[in-house]
């Protein structure tokens, strides 16, 4: 019989550590590297008149706000609604499933499908126009499955003994969902849609057909049926339609569009830390 540090099941956890380090260190190194070059770069670029002048970065980052708003505005309560419906009251079957699979297949279509598909209905056929309204309905079509998806999956971790018990004290179904369910299933909803919201303002292709345009009389919309500049999209003309550009430049929008993502992020992380210790009390 082997015997010694390293025999048996010792050995297998050793090696399942092994892999699980190498593969935290390929997804991660990786990651710090874009970082550290995106500082190394793009931080002599943060100049007083990146944000001051009104064709710097400024109206942009006010723009990408006002789109990332908006689109949540929209995608929210439908996204959760249709997981409350989906979760709680629709009963398993052919429809449901379909449904389901459409949602699937609906998240791994490629944004660029989404915004030529928000050009023809929001743009051409509703003729809104290219404005912030087109940009965010289009967005939202984006993130909506992503957003019904963890709705959902938030709403299946709930015991169901904490609805039974509420049905055994006379509680309604729909009373049930609002004050019990939702609220314990808070956490996963909040990080799932802001998760969701972060890929959003993060996204070129939907925008560029149906709401951003690079030089504007205006720069800062009046209202939601104005375009309006997006920083996914001022960087991406500026790093190919717009010569002598300051590379450093170039490398300072970057650096504040991964900023923005991140920080979306980690308020996720946050907010769902803070409310399952608030539910712990």
């Amino acid at each position: 019989m082997t015997s010694g540090r390293f025999s048996g099941p010792r050995l297998a956890q050793s090696v399942a550590f092994i892999g699980l380090w190498t593969t935290v260190a390929i997804v991660g190194l990786p990651i710090i590297a874009i970082v550290a070059l995106m500082l190394i770069r793009g931080i002599p670029g943060l100049t007083p008149e990146l944000f001051q002048s009104s064709k710097g970065i400024l109206p942009a980052i006010v723009g990408t706000a006002l789109l990332v708003i908006l689109t949540t505005l929209i995608a929210a309560p439908l996204g959760i609604a249709a997981a409350i419906y989906l979760n709680e009251y629709a009963r398993p079957g052919p429809l449901v499933r379909a449904i389901r699979m459409a949602i699937i297949n609906l998240a791994g279509v490629p944004s660029i499908v989404h915004g030529l598909f928000g050009l023809a209905l929001f743009v051409i056929a509703l003729k809104i126009g290219r404005c912030l309204l087109a940009g965010s309905l289009t967005l939202a079509l984006l993130v909506l499955p992503l957003v019904i998806s963890a709705t959902e999956e938030a709403l299946r971790q709930i015991p169901r003994g904490l609805r039974e018990g509420s049905w055994a004290l006379g509680g309604t179904r729909w009373q049930t969902i609002r004050r019990v369910v939702l609220p314990t299933a808070l956490p996963g909803i909040i990080t799932g849609l802001i998760l969701s919201i972060g890929r959003a303002a993060g996204e070129t292709a939907p925008i560029l057909f149906t709401a951003a345009f690079y030089a504007l009389t205006k720069p800062y919309p009046q209202w939601i049926t104005d375009p309006i500049i997006a920083l996914p999209y001022q960087l991406y003309v500026l790093a190919t339609e717009v010569p002598k550009v300051p590379q450093a430049t170039k490398w300072a929008h970057a650096l504040i569009l991964v900023a923005l993502v991140l920080g979306l992020n980690l308020v996720a992380i946050v907010m769902r830390t803070r409310l399952r210790r608030a539910q712990r009390w």
